[in-house]
């Protein structure tokens, strides 16, 4: 397992934080995310035998948000 805090400058209501939570968990491999609208932060954990960062920060990146460093 491993576990990552990323950066989302735009995350800003609730919309954002159902709409990222929904798009990361609904990757294979995903075990947990959590946004926190206040620090806009999302906390990840997920299987890297089966699922890649690079693949979570596309699921987000999709859904309109930019990944700082990303």
């Amino acid at each position: 397992m491993t576990t990552t805090t990323l950066n989302i400058p735009e995350i800003s209501c609730g919309h954002c934080k159902m709409s990222i939570e929904g798009a990361v968990a609904s990757l294979p491999g995903a075990e947990s995310v959590e946004v926190d609208i206040e620090s806009r932060t999302v906390d990840i954990t997920w299987d890297d035998a089966t699922l890649t960062l690079d693949t979570i920060v596309g699921a987000i990146e999709t859904q309109g948000y930019t990944v700082d460093g990303h």
